[in-house]
């Protein structure tokens, strides 16, 4: 082979090398394409069994698996945190990928139930501005709440104003609900046409809901069922955890008048109004302690 032969080869050698490099280059950056658009995988949360409507979502009834980026819906939901307490606004079947369209935030369609702590119970109470800080009470808010008592008969009845319990959680003001957009949607007057009304400013709602632990709402419902406007909710900064120090287990003429200066006496025995010595009320006369 001579020497003309022997570079004519190398160069071919170093051609085809090249030409291979250069095509190799190409189908991985091609294939890396591809991959984005059809062969990569992503986690997708599906269906682990049938999801009835208005079903409330929890972890037992999904899971995750893999899917082509290229066969997942746009919205699927991606991890089970985002979803866990949502209501199916469809009915899902099983192995169904979960998306966005087909949930559904807890509201005044789907109930307010998940929304209440175990071992508590929601009370709803009817108010006006005048004992709701004028309708400025938010869902989410931490308020205490006072009665007003007619205590004793004839000559001896009095009203005294006690604090009742303190730290209470406004679950929802009307219809607008804690954890919920505020807003309603309901159908024109034809029927044929849905309006939004945004609850963000109103406060013209007419009632409250609470939530309370069993003995209270016991308490509660004796109260509205006597005289509703009785009940006070006084707005507290969400920030204060500690109970407040009373003032006075109550409050009637004789403790107001009572403590007009520095050198007030303290109320006597006689000005209180049911509150035991830990300050929980008792409106039941002690037939149920307190606290049970």
């Amino acid at each position: 082979m001579g020497v003309d032969e022997s570079r004519n080869l190398w160069i071919s050698v170093g051609a085809g090398l090249f030409a291979t490099f250069m095509l190799y280059s190409y189908t991985q950056e091609k294939k890396a394409e591809l991959d984005k658009t059809v062969g990569d995988k992503i986690t997708v949360v599906v269906a682990k069994e049938d999801i009835r409507y208005m079903d409330t979502i929890l972890d037992d009834v999904v899971e995750i698996k893999e899917k082509l980026r290229a066969d997942a819906e746009p919205d699927s939901i991606r991890s089970t945190e985002e979803l866990i307490g949502t209501v199916a606004a469809i009915p899902i079947k099983k192995g169904q990928t979960i998306t966005k369209n087909k949930l559904t935030e807890p509201g005044p369609e789907t109930g307010m139930a998940l929304q209440v702590s175990l071992n508590r119970r929601a009370v709803t109470i009817p108010v006006g501005p005048q004992n709701a800080n004028a309708g400025l009470i938010r869902p989410g808010d931490r308020v205490d709440l006072f009665a007003v008592l007619e205590i004793g008969k004839g000559a001896a009845a009095r009203r005294e104003a006690l604090l009742f319990r303190e730290n209470v959680l406004v679950l929802a003001t009307g219809v607008s609900i804690n954890n919920n957009l505020p807003r309603t949607i309901e159908k024109d007057p034809s029927g044929t046409r849905l309006v939004q009304t945004t609850l963000t400013g109103d406060t013209k709602y007419g009632t409250l809901t609470v939530e309370v632990d069993v003995n209270d709402t016991q308490d509660l419902i004796f109260l509205v069922s006597n005289n509703p406007s009785s009940l006070f909710f006084v707005l507290r900064n969400p920030y204060e955890k500690a109970p407040a120090r009373p003032r006075y287990p109550a409050s009637n003429y004789d403790t107001i008048l009572a403590n007009r200066g520095p050198g007030a006496a303290a109320p006597t025995n006689n000005q209180s109004s049911g509150f035991s010595p830990q300050g929980q009320p008792n409106l039941n006369n002690g037939q149920r302690p307190p606290g049970n």
